[in-house]
């Protein structure tokens, strides 16, 4: 089939588009902007680019198949030609993965508000460094496996990314629903993307309706220290396998310590020890994330006793890019990127940054960009996040027009509210203005170490990359 991709470029459209073309089918497609790294690797793959959207191109071409991403709208010329003519058949993205990449496969689909892009790295790598060949679809830049997407073998496992975020601007569904799961992984649940869901109740609601399809031979793996997790059973249906810290857990994650030189942890099956682990992944989140990881993948792998899955590759694990990834070292001055757009994930990376190097001077420079982060609806966890760091930098609030002044993330009073904490706060019209403040304050030696954070989903202008340069340039 020719399949036109709307939107190519994004991470998941596009790795998408690499899966389709490694299946067999002629791949092409569109984006507002084709720039790297995504455009090379595309274009290496034989993928056809074009640049806008153009209903006349739509028209010429005739792919078998459109594919549109979600973030493609009503008024995209190329949406409004295939609405008019219905000369060629659209879906979603999850639509086409569940029909020609998951369709027969035991999935293991990874969800939950935090953590979902490294635990379906950890679970593919596991799996990989295990002697498998599984598939997988993953929603970031992982280091390991070198890749973000990999067709694998078909009666190996396909490990993916289940988002909750809607399918397109037609199909309101949450993106996992369409996953098939026949392991679901259930990180942790909070209230986020204020734009889909109403409360927290709404969100609890979207993995009910996940939890339904996992089938009786399947499993639930599920965080038992999430209250709004356990809000979810009884799931009698299936097969429930809890992970976490207390006693009623299935797999326990115990003796987990963090210091300047790593973190390490161990980890339980039914109470018989199942291995130890110390690795360069920062945080009690880490670590749980890679219990869930290695027990999806122990379960598919060895149903009747997980604990034979290897724990052994944890050790050489490097991440994923844009997850507390070090961009710039010297002896008085650390810089770190991270995708943290959320309060909780903040919290748990500034207390492990904070573990993790004694002595240092934390700045955090934070962008609210997400379509919730750029809004009220969180500024109370916005507030206590950010006070556990040192020194406090607010971005300028994305698409702050098409948001109401009382409505509109408050720095002012995220800002009042850190002084009472005895933190330091600023904030700046614009981010290059901002970073202005920030270098001058850098160069400014006051006999401490600095740790400069950067917590954005976005580009955050473009910022973090100047910052780096120029801090990182003699004289």
């Amino acid at each position: 089939m020719r399949l036109y991709f709307m939107g190519i470029c994004g991470t998941a459209m596009g790795n998408a588009a690499l899966l389709a073309r490694a299946n067999g089918h002629t791949v092409l497609g569109s984006d507002q902007g084709i720039y790297p790294p995504m455009s090379t690797v595309l274009g290496e793959a034989g993928i056809e680019l074009h640049e806008g959207y153009e209903a006349a191109r739509l028209e010429k071409l005739k792919p078998d198949l459109v594919v549109i991403g979600n973030a493609m709208s009503r008024g995209n010329p190329e949406v409004e030609w295939l609405l008019d003519h219905r000369a060629i058949p659209f879906t979603s993205l999850p639509a086409l993965l569940a029909e020609f990449v998951l369709k027969g496969r035991k999935n293991i689909v990874v969800c939950g508000t935090h953590g979902k892009t490294t635990t379906t790295s950890l679970a593919a790598y596991l799996l990989r460094e295990n002697g498998r060949d599984p598939g997988f679809l993953i929603g970031g830049v992982p280091l390991d496996p070198p890749v973000g997407n990999h067709l694998g073998t078909a009666t190996d496992p396909f490990v993916i990314e289940g988002d909750e975020y809607d399918s397109a601007f037609f199909d309101k569904r949450s993106k996992f629903i369409h996953y098939a799961p026949h392991v679901a992984v259930l990180n942790n649940l909070e209230f986020d993307h204020a734009d889909i869901f109403r409360d927290l109740a709404d969100v609890q609601r979207t993995f009910r309706h996940l939890t339904r399809i996992v089938p009786r031979n399947g499993w639930i793996v599920m965080n038992a220290d999430d209250a709004n997790l356990r809000a979810l059973e009884p799931m009698p249906w299936t097969r429930v396998v809890k992970v976490g810290i207390g006693q009623d857990a299935d797999v326990r994650i115990t003796n987990f310590g963090e210091d300047a030189t790593g973190a390490a942890f161990a980890l339980d099956w039914h109470g018989q020890p199942w291995g130890a682990v110390r690795w360069a992944q920062p945080g009690l989140f880490n670590a749980r994330n890679a219990a869930m990881a290695a027990t999806a993948a122990g379960l598919a792998l060895y149903p009747e006793n997980p604990a034979r899955l290897s724990l052994e590759p944890l050790a050489r694990f490097r991440g994923v890019r844009r997850r507390q990834e070090t961009r710039f070292e010297s002896p008085t001055l650390k810089v770190i990127e991270d995708f943290g757009h959320h309060p909780t994930a903040l919290a748990e990376t500034l207390q492990s940054l904070r573990a993790r190097h004694p002595g240092y001077e934390i700045h955090a420079a934070f962008e609210p960009r997400s379509n919730t982060s750029r809004t009220r609806v969180m500024q109370t966890g916005f507030m206590r996040a950010l006070a556990l760091a040192d020194e406090v930098w607010l971005g300028a609030v994305a698409r702050a027009e098409t948001l109401a002044a009382t409505e509109r993330f408050d720095a002012g009073a995220i800002i009042a509210f850190l002084e009472t904490q005895g933190v330091g706060g600023r904030t700046a019209p614009t981010n290059a203005e901002l970073l202005a403040g920030l270098l001058a304050q850098t160069r400014q030696q006051n006999g401490r170490r600095r740790l400069v954070v950067f917590f954005t989903n976005g580009s955050f202008d473009g910022i973090i990359g100047r910052y780096v340069g120029m801090v990182s340039s003699p004289g």
